[in-house]
């Protein structure tokens, strides 16, 4: 746990969260599921290896990708997976170097990749899953993001339970995750940065349940980076919300000012990432190095499957 505004540590684990709760939070979680959205397959005609990761779908049966081999992957390239029982070919070449690729298949898109289809697991994950459930949270519904929102991976339904048993209050907003989240800032000036846009949504539901937990003095927690961002893209300069959905690129950096976040429970992530420029701009630059220094001296797992941190 770190004390944003004194920068005070304590080490504990995750099922003493209801510890560091109290009657009348608000707990934001992203219920984003994670598509099965890489597929292995082979170029037409000749079999050469093709591998293609579905990132944004982008109507009428095509969807922006990244591919390899990309010099191989040229605009009216066919690609065939599960011996044919799913066939694309490749439209045309991005600018960002992706492609958009339209498919061709017979019955329900999302079940035909429920068969054919991996999970897009982090590059420093060699293995693949024996249960893809595991690169799931126990309260994903969405279906829709190449990543997942990782800091949701702690939860059990059975904390989730002893959460509301005590009078928190536990809402949800959809934000899918695009591999964009991961990208580094290269450029000296952070201002010049360009944040990927992913999509949101918050219900009625979410946003009254928000609104009512500002009312009446408690703390509103988000659950991972991508719920913070999801809330304050759609929050007023009061902090209330409404409900809302919509294409984000919200940059937060030290200096940001939060609208609706009082909280944050997130993984530890990668130097020069936006996502630990975040969590700075809630804690303190000089707070987070040192929390994280004590991290990893006391060795704690970083990034997807690593360890959590309570920040308030």
């Amino acid at each position: 746990m770190l004390d944003k505004e004194t920068g005070a540590r304590r080490h504990t684990h995750f099922y003493d969260l209801p510890s560091l709760l109290r009657p009348g939070d608000c707990l934001v979680l992203n219920d984003s599921r994670v598509l099965p959205a890489r597929l292995i397959g082979h170029r037409e005609p000749g079999g050469g290896a093709a591998e293609v990761l579905l990132l944004i779908d982008r109507g009428e049966k095509v969807w922006e990708c990244l591919v390899r081999p990309g010099r191989r992957l040229k605009a009216g390239t066919r690609l065939s997976f599960g011996d044919g029982a799913l066939t694309a070919q490749v439209l045309e070449v991005c600018e960002n170097g992706n492609r958009l690729v339209r498919f061709q298949y017979e019955g329900i898109f999302l079940e035909t990749l429920e068969r054919l289809g991996k999970m897009p697991l982090p590059p420093y994950i060699k293995a693949e899953l024996a249960d893809p459930e595991r690169y799931q949270t126990v309260y994903s519904r969405a279906v829709g993001s190449a990543a997942a929102p990782t800091a949701g991976l702690h939860f059990t339904k059975e904390l989730l339970a002893q959460v509301e048993a005590m009078g928190v209050t536990v809402c949800y907003v959809t934000l899918h995750v695009g591999l964009g989240t991961f990208r580094p800032v290269k450029e000296e000036e952070i201002t010049d940065h360009e944040m990927h846009a992913e999509y949101c949504m918050i219900s009625a539901e979410t946003a009254e349940a928000i609104n009512a937990t500002k009312r009446a003095g408690g703390r509103v927690i988000c659950v991972g980076t991508t719920s913070c961002r999801t809330i304050e893209s759609w929050a007023a300069e009061d902090g209330t919300l409404k409900e809302s959905a919509g294409w984000t690129d919200i940059f937060i950096y030290p200096g940001y000012r939060f609208k609706a976040l009082d909280s944050l429970i997130t993984n530890f992530h990668l130097p020069e990432s936006t996502l630990i420029m975040l969590v700075s701009a809630l804690a303190g630059r000089e707070h987070v190095l040192e929390a994280y220094r004590e991290a990893v001296e006391q060795r704690y797992r970083f990034f997807s499957f690593g360890d959590a941190m309570f920040i308030g």
